[in-house]
């Protein structure tokens, strides 16, 4: 009893070894290529089959597939990846992940190389410890990857001395009911782990020791790939509409695949049978990856030419919600700060044109102008800001540096242009009923009109111009009016009350057209500095 209690907990603490390793492993490799991946992801996804390979590719590079569909839903959150766009890489995702379980076939097993990668872990760390750049990145990966196969080797010895201890028959039966179950058991051990490709190996660790048969252990990974949808879905939480949609998708694609290779099971052991039962029976292992990596594609190439009536589908599944405002920001995108930029930029963008629109609105051209919800979007202000002061650069040298102070004096702007519009909103009235202030409101709608005009062409130095005209000229009319109304005083025209009601409308119509200038200007500043 107490030697089979060892035993097990030498097997637990080899699959702990694989999931640090593989944890380690794929650290090293986000770090040495991360920024390439991300942009890799959002480049090559201009149809289905591009996405695909992207997004197989990428978890190939990285050994995760969790990186791959979280940097997605990320992109989707933050408007810079539509949902049906991100569905390729989703598709893509699960045959990339394949890639770690041949790996653990071809050489954890068949080389035994654990005991020769043992060096190879502490050159890594040494190279952790000591170089810089890409080179200390490489290490950790170096390290992890010789982690992983000790990890195999000690795994493989405590299964080998568990054969007899822990049979097939332990498991549920080889039934459909059965098989459910397993797949199941599947599901649950990797959303413990986070890890379907520790799993992979635990399965094929165990199969490796005649723990579980073939048919169990292909039901194991199917309910693998279906438990590693979770994360994806708990980094969709609390997203945008597109995020939870690409997370949700994750969710559903795995589940039809999943089910798919339930069905091909018994003819997969059936066709392996007849052609070779020896070659089964010694390479089990290998009929396993290759059953694991065949669904997948089958899974692929069905579901791809069908990837606009799966959106559909997905769309009807979670409608879209109703917001004004695009509020979601996803902390994955703080990883590559030019794609977080981009994601506040978008944003400035939405609530500059809204607080147009509110501006126009309030000073009487509600036909054309349409009223702001001001107390969601200072919600939306203040998450900007919040998740603004999270991205971090490397100082003044940093290529978003420009970027990031621009949009900082943006919001700025956009705060303060809320607060006249929010209370501030009596000012605009007199100025809207006033006929000597008629001339300088009717300046700025004009020029707000012209500045929307040019934010469809995305204009932005025709539009700093024209915002920094009516700035000017409005701040010219404020001296002369402000002696007119000294004169409607004197002539008895205007009493005490209403002449300073005038002139608060004139320092609100100069304010106002100050921040529109300048919200403006900084926005052409960004976009200059991000190089679009």
């Amino acid at each position: 009893m107490a030697e089979s209690l060892l035993i097990t907990v030498q097997a637990l603490g080899g699959l702990g070894l694989f999931l640090l390793g593989m944890i380690i492993m794929t650290e090293g490799l986000r770090e040495m290529a991360g920024d390439a991946i991300r942009s890799a992801l959002m480049r090559f996804t201009s149809s289905p089959t591009s996405g695909a390979v992207t997004g197989a590719i990428s978890t190939a590079i990285l050994q995760s597939s969790s990186a791959t569909t979280i940097a997605a839903v990320g992109f989707v959150g933050a408007g810079l990846m539509t949902f049906t766009s991100s569905l390729g890489i989703i598709f893509g995702a699960n045959i990339g992940t394949t890639i770690t379980g041949w790996l653990v076939a071809l050489v954890g097993f068949k080389l035994k190389l654990g005991t020769v990668l043992l060096p190879l872990i502490l050159v890594g760390a040494i190279m952790r410890l000591f170089a810089k750049g890409k080179a200390r990145s490489a290490g950790y990966a170096i390290a992890g990857f010789g982690m992983i196969f000790v990890a195999i080797s000690v795994m493989q010895t405590a299964m080998s001395a568990l054969q007899g201890v822990i049979t097939p028959e332990m498991l549920p039966a080889d039934s459909i009911i059965g098989r459910i179950e397993i797949v199941l058991l599947g599901a649950i051990a990797t959303i413990i782990t986070q890890s379907s490709s520790a799993g992979v190996a635990a399965t094929m660790t165990a199969l490796y020791a005649g723990a579980i048969s073939l048919e169990q252990g292909l039901a194991l990974i199917i309910g693998m790939d279906i438990g590693t949808t979770v994360t994806a879905i708990i980094a969709s939480i609390g997203g945008t509409t597109g995020a939870k949609r690409t997370g949700l998708s994750h969710l559903v694609y795995n589940l039809i695949t999943g089910a798919g290779a339930l069905l091909l099971i018994s003819p997969y052991i059936i066709v392996w049978n007849t052609i070779s039962p020896a070659a089964l029976q010694a390479n089990a292992e290998i009929a396993l990856v290759v059953f694991h990596t065949g669904f997948n594609v089958i899974g692929i190439i069905l579901v791809l030419p069908f990837t606009s009536q799966f959106a559909r589908f997905i769309k009807k599944l979670l409608p879209e919600e109703k917001s004004i405002y695009a509020t979601a920001y996803d902390d994955a995108l703080l990883q590559t700060p030019g794609f977080a930029l981009n994601a506040v930029q978008e944003n400035v963008l939405i609530y500059y044109v809204a607080l147009l629109n509110h501006i126009e609105s309030i000073l009487g051209d509600a036909s054309d102008g349409k009223r702001a919800d001001l107390v969601r979007m200072q919600t939306a202000l203040d998450e900007t800001h919040e998740y603004l002061d999270k991205i971090e650069l490397k100082g003044s040298s940093d290529a978003n540096w420009e970027r990031m102070l621009a949009l900082v004096h943006a919001l700025d702007h956009l705060q303060r242009l809320h607060e006249r519009c929010e209370e501030d909103e009596d000012r605009a009235i007199t100025a809207r009923e006033t006929a000597d202030l008629s001339s300088i409101k009717h300046g700025l709608v004009s020029a707000i009109v012209d500045v929307q005009d040019k934010i469809m062409r995305a204009d932005w130095v025709d539009i700093a111009v024209r915002s920094r005209k009516v700035e000017l000229d409005i701040g010219e009319q404020v001296d002369p009016m402000r002696d007119i109304i000294a004169s409607s005083i004197a002539s008895g025209r205007l009493d005490i009350p209403d002449a300073t009601d005038c002139l608060e409308a004139i320092r609100w119509l100069d304010r106002v057209s100050h921040h529109v200038n300048r919200i403006a200007l900084h926005i052409q500043q960004a976009v200059m500095a991000s190089g679009k």
